[in-house]
């Protein structure tokens, strides 16, 4: 990405971490314009104080809530693939997953549930959330987010199965149309030996089961 700019006020230091923001000035600059006149056209006045770098904080939060345009999925499992014969499912459960309605650009977010049976290869754990990020930091509807997250990690890795389960609320649904704040949206899609019936139930069963 190109013109990215370090943004101070934006940073993060922790313990002696430090997290830098970066962004495409020009498109910063581009989609602020654009906020000015959508600000204006909704009745407000961008030049009051608490509006005036509104379009700027905007544009930044879009680019990095869309970041992910911008990511090699794949890439990032074949960067921590390993030979080992392990052959059993291995399940990440519980991940995180915030994303934007391509229809309204409002949120959705909820988690998801992935596994895979090994075939010759496993993949650093961490890489398993870090595809669902990439992914899920586009403008998406969830059912194709779901499809992606599966493709990516049967192509990459080629194991015997891949199981992919998606459970999130949707803002498009509970702050306008229909108003329904608690309705859940669950999408499922799986490749190889998870069309089993009995691996797919076993699957189910560990990502509703309780460590407690």
């Amino acid at each position: 990405m190109n013109n990215l700019h370090h943004l101070d006020d934006d940073d993060d230091e922790v313990e002696g971490y430090r997290k830098i923001d970066q962004y495409n000035t020009k498109d910063v600059e581009r989609i602020a314009a654009h906020y000015t006149d959508i600000l204006d056209a909704l009745g407000e006045k961008p030049e009051r104080e608490g509006l005036i770098k509104t379009p700027e904080r905007v544009a930044k939060a879009l680019q990095y809530l869309t970041h992910g345009y911008n990511v090699d999925a794949a890439g990032l499992l074949r960067s921590a693939m390993f030979e080992e014969e392990y052959s059993q499912m291995v399940v990440v459960k519980d991940i995180e997953v915030y994303s934007m309605c391509e229809h309204h650009m409002l949120p959705f977010f909820g988690k998801a549930h992935i596994a895979y049976i090994p075939n010759g290869h496993i993949v650093g754990l961490s890489k398993i959330p870090r595809v669902v990020d990439a992914f899920a930091r586009r403008l998406q509807v969830q059912e194709r987010l779901t499809n992606e997250i599966r493709d990516c990690i049967q192509e990459t890795l080629q194991p015997r199965g891949v199981a992919v389960v998606m459970e999130c609320k949707h803002m498009c649904m509970a702050m306008r149309g229909i108003q329904k704040q608690n309705s859940v949206t669950t999408t499922s899609a799986f490749t190889g030996e998870f069309q089993n019936d009995v691996t797919r139930s076993e699957f189910l069963r560990l990502i509703t089961a309780s460590l407690d």
